[in-house]
């Protein structure tokens, strides 16, 4: 698959204008044979949020919202996958959300289950499941921000058979050891790729650090974003590469398993709160 990861800014409270950006974005990609577009967290409507009332003003009509219609007849049209965040609403709920548009099909959805004090997620209802999506090229798991520092959620969508683990994020200043050293963590820990996808600039006295990769399943960066530029990573992934979880290092005399050798008897303890 060719994916992208669209590190860029976004217009707080102002869907259509981020909807207008990613229609254009979409166009500019296909035009290069990408399958597979990824945007941040929050990118359609905004994620630093002062209150609960704020928060659900701008939020999105969950499923059936005419921007996410609209996102969804982008992708019938371009033969484009889509992957884009916003926050939605659901009554009075509110729920942080990553939704993947495939052309012609249903939407498929995740809603973060790990929530930190921070902006919008201060007011959001918990994700509760971890589902792992069938594509063209492989399965796929999705993750958001904050998710990011659990590696729990992680080892099950790869024992779920994830080839590729996609984080829409939103990180801050001061996060910097998340993008650089944990989202490589999380990669080689259980073989899989990942694709981590910021944003960039301000928003109500928040600045984003960017710092976006798309990382191989030995922890190696295939394609990585400076600071707080504004640019699409690319690259061609092969997510076969994903489904080897021995490594080898002498055969026969060195190599070691990444599933066979858990102890899950062991980890009682971590269901236990």
């Amino acid at each position: 698959m060719k994916i992208a990861c669209v590190q860029c800014n976004v217009a707080f409270g102002d869907p259509m204008t981020n909807l207008d950006f990613l229609r254009k974005k979409v166009a500019a990609l296909r035009s290069e044979a990408v399958d597979f577009i990824v945007f941040p967290e929050c990118f359609l409507t905004g994620y630093c949020f002062g209150s609960y009332e704020e928060a659900l003003s701008h939020s999105l009509e969950k499923d059936i919202d005419p921007i996410l219609r609209n996102v969804q007849a982008i992708s019938d049209e371009s033969g484009a996958w889509i992957l884009v965040g916003y926050a939605a609403r659901e009554g009075e709920q509110l729920f942080n959300l990553a939704t993947v548009f495939a052309p012609n099909q249903s939407p498929m959805t995740y809603a973060k289950a790990h929530l930190p004090e921070l902006g919008f997620d201060r007011f959001v209802t918990v994700g509760e499941e971890l589902p792992v999506f069938d594509t063209p090229w492989g399965r796929i798991g999705i993750q958001i921000c904050f998710d990011l520092r659990h590696p729990e959620p992680f080892r099950i969508l790869a024992l779920e058979g994830a080839d590729l683990i996609i984080l829409p994020t939103n990180w801050p200043i001061g996060a910097e050891f998340a993008a650089d050293m944990i989202a490589p963590v999380r990669a080689v820990e259980n073989k899989t790729f990942m694709a981590t996808c910021n944003r960039v600039g301000e928003e109500n006295s928040f600045g984003f650090i960017g710092k976006s990769k798309i990382i191989s399943p030995q922890g190696q960066i295939i394609a990585a974003a400076i600071n707080d530029e504004e640019v699409d990573l690319i690259a061609d992934l092969n997510l076969i590469d994903a489904r080897n979880k021995r490594n080898v290092v002498r055969p026969g005399e060195h190599e070691t398993t990444i599933f066979e050798s858990r102890r899950p008897e062991l980890y009682e303890r971590l269901t236990q709160g």
